[in-house]
């Protein structure tokens, strides 16, 4: 594998951990009664400078042309929703399930690629789909009949689609020609833009008290945000849309193992199977490729006889 998959597949996972660390920092805050809508306004907010900081000591420009910047507020818009979605979620189920469904973007992204740019949907893809979503119905059903809120499973598969259509455009449109930085600053800039006017229709915002919150919001910006949508952004531009979003195999467990282990959710074995089987069938979208010439040369070791 050449270096500059090394650094993409690299990117990817960073990208994926540190996203899976929302709930580490958004629960409490939700907990000590912040809404939504503000822990994502001072998120992005304190996230901005962040990333003009980074951009300075890169020497990256702003300058982005007309419809650069028309693409950059639909897309910034996008990664909002599926911020603002995501963290709604968290109030009708528990987070490490939340983030588990939210897994099936990797998939959105492949069935986007292959109808809107041609890419062509293997069987193996199909088989994946089919194991994803057998994974979902196994945590959409909890022990005991027990369905979840169908409010949150709508949001989360909202926050996923919304998520899938930036990681798309980001490498097939003219986005693709400008600095990783830039996009990520401006992203920021209009999903800011997003929360401020929530913010104002409910005609009242949160500000976070005390150095736990502030803490708690400043974690947010650096790493589930500036971080991770850096790290995507670049991932993307190394190893393309499919490859990084399959890499988000870690963001569910990331936020699984949190949940667990912080939190004291519980893990039945039917979310594990249910978790295992997204898992899998995700990770198998992108050595599907790779695993294809082993296999022959396997089975070439083993020639089928010829019938007389």
């Amino acid at each position: 594998m050449d270096t500059r998959k090394i650094t993409g597949y690299t990117l990817g996972f960073i990208a994926a951990a540190t996203y899976g660390l929302n709930p580490l920092f958004a629960l409490p805050l939700m907990a000590d009664g912040m809404d939504t809508s503000s822990i994502l306004f001072f998120r992005y907010l304190l996230a901005i400078p962040i990333v003009a900081l980074m951009m300075a000591i890169r020497g990256k420009s702003a300058a982005v042309t007309a419809p650069q910047c028309g693409l950059l507020a639909i897309f910034g818009i996008l990664v909002g929703l599926s911020s603002l979605t995501l963290f709604e979620s968290y109030r009708y189920m528990e987070a490490g399930i939340a983030s588990t469904l939210l897994f099936v973007y990797p998939l959105m992204v492949a069935i986007i690629m292959a109808a809107l740019f041609h890419e062509k949907i293997t069987s193996l893809t199909i088989f994946c789909l089919a194991t994803a979503l057998t994974g979902i119905g196994l945590l959409y059903q909890g022990e005991g009949g027990v369905t979840l809120s169908a409010t949150g499973t709508a949001m989360v598969m909202g926050s996923a689609l919304s998520y899938a259509l930036y990681i798309v455009g980001v490498n097939r449109t003219r986005l693709s020609k400008v600095p990783t930085l830039t996009v990520t600053f401006y992203v920021l800039v209009f999903g800011l833009i997003i929360f401020s006017l929530n913010l104002l229709a409910k005609g009242s915002i949160c500000v976070p008290q005390g150095f736990s919150q502030w803490s708690g919001v400043s974690a947010l910006a650096l790493l589930p945000t500036a971080v991770s949508f850096l790290c995507t952004t670049m991932a993307i531009g190394y190893i393309g849309s499919t490859p990084t979003a399959i890499l988000g195999a870690m963001e569910p467990v990331t936020a699984v193992i949190i949940g667990v282990t912080v939190f004291g959710e519980q893990l039945t074995f039917r979310n594990v199977v249910g978790l295992l089987l997204i898992v899998t069938a995700v990770t198998l979208v992108i050595v599907g490729g790779s695993i294809g010439h082993p296999l022959t040369a396997i089975r070439r070791l083993f020639p089928r006889r010829k019938r007389r």
